[in-house]
Parts: C-alpha cells; sequence; structure tokens
C-alpha cells in the first residue's frame, strides 16, 4: 500500500511540475451561468464514482447534500435506500443506517477501500491492493475475499462495483472485470479491458440496458447482444444517454458512440481539459479545469460555454446538478443555443 501511495505521488508531482508549459482552454465567448447557481455550505474534499465528501463531514449522494454526518477521517464510498457505506485510511468499512444517522456497524478490511457498493444488504468492495470482496451485513461476514495481480499506481477515477441481479462485477485496479454471483462466488469470470502496467484501473462501469459499458484510461468496451466491442482513447470521462455513448478525452474531444462503439460524431475543443462531465435530456455536459462548462446538443453540432469560474476543489455531477466549490449548477436550465 505505502509503494502504491508513493508512485501515485510521485507521479503528480510530476505532473504538476509540467503545469507551467501547459496550454489552456480558452473559449472566445463565455455566458454567466449565475442565475442557476446557489451555494450548498461546503465545499468537496474527496469524490468517489457515487458521490463525494464534504469539508464540514456530510456527503453528496444521488438524492443531493445528505445531513448524515460520515464522521471524522472517512470519506464517501457509496449508498443505497437504507445504508451509507463510508472507508478510511485505515480499512475499516462504516455502514451508517440512513434513517437514524448511526453507524450499525464498522467492518475492519484492513487495507483502505478504492470503491464499494451495497445491494440487499450485500456490498461488493475493492481494495487498494487490488483485493476484491463480498460481505453480508446480515451475517457479519465476509462471502468471499480475493486478491487480484498487484498494482502500483491507480487513476483516482476508480468504478464503484455493479450488481446485475445476483451477479457482482468488480472493477479491478489492473484493468480487470472479474464477475461471480454472490450466491456461488466459487466460479468467476474474468475480462480483460486493458494490459497497461500503471494506471490501467476500470474507472467507467454501468449499463446500457443489457449492454454493459465499461472503460480504464485508455480502452473503452461494450459488452452485449452484439458481443465485445471495444474503441481505444485517451479516455477522461464517459456518459450514457438514450442508447448512446460519449466520450470525452483528454485532448478536448466529445465522441458520440452507438452500442457497438463506432463513432456518429465528434467535437474538439483546444486544450480542454475535462475534469466531470454527464449528458441527459437532449444535451451533452463537459466542465474543463480552468472553469469553462461547455453544453453541447446531442448531436455535437451546437454548443454553448458559461464561465463557472477557476475550479479550485473537484467537481462532482449527479442527476441534474453539478456541485463546484461551494456552488451547485442546474444543468437543466442551461442550454446549447
Amino acid at each position: 500500500m505505502k509503494e502504491l501511495l508513493l508512485i501515485t505521488l510521485t507521479a503528480a508531482a510530476l505532473v504538476l511540475s509540467g503545469c507551467s508549459s501547459k496550454q489552456y482552454f480558452e473559449p472566445e465567448q463565455t455566458y454567466s451561468a449565475s442565475s442557476v447557481s446557489s451555494s450548498y455550505g461546503s465545499s468537496i474534499v474527496d469524490i468517489s464514482r457515487d458521490g463525494a465528501t464534504l469539508q464540514n463531514g456530510h456527503y453528496i449522494g444521488k438524492q443531493g447534500v445528505s445531513s448524515i454526518t460520515l464522521g471524522e477521517g472517512y470519506r464517501f464510498l457509496s449508498e443505497s435506500s437504507t445504508y451509507v457505506l463510508a472507508g478510511n485510511t485505515e480499512g475499516a468499512l462504516k455502514i451508517i443506517k440512513k434513517s437514524t444517522g448511526e453507524p450499525i456497524r464498522a467492518v475492519s478490511l484492513h487495507v483502505p477501500i478504492v470503491s464499494a457498493t451495497i445491494q440487499n444488504g450485500i456490498i461488493a468492495y475493492v481494495l487498494n491492493d487490488n483485493t476484491f470482496g463480498i460481505y453480508q451485513i446480515k451475517d457479519n461476514r465476509k462471502v468471499v475475499e480475493n486478491r487480484s495481480e498487484r498494482t502500483y499506481a491507480i487513476d483516482t477515477r476508480a468504478a464503484s462495483p455493479m450488481f446485475i441481479d445476483s451477479l457482482a462485477v468488480m472493477p479491478m485496479l489492473d484493468g480487470k472485470l472479474i464477475i461471480l454471483n454472490s450466491g456461488d462466488a466459487e466460479n468467476a469470470k474474468v475480462i480483460y479491458l486493458s494490459s497497461e502496467k500503471v494506471f490501467n484501473n476500470v474507472i467507467y462501469l454501468s449499463r446500457m440496458g443489457n449492454t454493459m459499458v465499461a472503460a480504464t484510461p485508455k480502452r473503452l468496451i461494450t459488452l452485449g447482444g452484439d458481443g465485445q466491442n471495444e474503441y481505444r482513447a485517451n479516455i477522461s470521462e464517459a456518459a450514457i444517454s438514450n442508447g448512446t455513448i460519449y466520450l470525452f478525452t483528454k485532448e478536448g474531444e466529445v465522441v458520440k458512440l452507438d452500442s457497438t462503439l463506432n463513432p456518429i460524431a465528434q467535437k474538439k475543443f483546444k486544450y480542454a481539459h475535462f475534469s466531470a462531465a454527464t449528458a441527459f435530456g437532449g444535451r451533452v455536459f463537459a466542465l474543463d479545469q480552468q472553469g469553462s462548462l461547455i453544453v453541447l446538443s446531442s448531436d455535437l453540432s451546437k454548443h454553448k460555454i458559461y464561465d463557472l469560474g477557476e475550479v479550485d476543489t473537484p467537481a462532482f455531477i449527479t442527476g441534474t446538478k453539478l456541485y463546484k466549490d461551494g456552488n451547485v449548477i442546474e444543468l437543466s436550465k442551461l442550454g446549447y443555443e
């Protein structure tokens, strides 16, 4: 774990040392979004795929800012309608009951938790030594726990496990998906996305109907009735809307793909570096690291750019809302014309 942390921090330092020569996205014209922006009284200190941890100890989940306190040193991992999951650097998994706001259990996993998901009282988790496991609340026991290949550096955008009926899909840190039955963990299926040596963890995992969509920083795949398809790019983010996949690249491109990953349309914004993105309601939204929010039509033919101000802390999007530096922006009220 210490080696993983050291190499990750070293890589981050190298990136920061080159910032002086970095070129930035500078749109010719921008618009204000102040009329659809309001303060929520805190700021984000950590993000996961399913939410964000706030400086005041609360969290942002799918329903917005929660009044539940996670506890000192804990970061938000995921939630269900009944429970909230939080973890700390000592590898403790805290399970909080939403109806009371109080923890019902703290499970010692001994290694910091990268991601976790809960469904019907069953928790699927991935640790930062590339261990995956399933824990059952009712019986207070680990159903399974195994370790995949060792990793030395990961991308911070780690995907969360996903349940498909009785199956748990584990997004591993070495570019694999491990699919196992939570009731019969002996027979697991492994899908290889990528074989890169570092920064190769699964950063995106979702469903589009009966098709599974997953990505590492270099490769996007779909797996479904049409078999397995792939698209290679330097990936910042991905989003799904109306049977379409939108891919956001590190070169400032927004690419529209069909379910078999054939490009339908694309638009490039020179020097844009996307930090958060989504798509819904016939629009595509991409936030540049310098604070420009690009709103595009679903076919990428039209766009409008809003200036939200420099991004000082991590930004997070859930539903129709963008949380940035203590403000929440209602994206559904922003257009591309």
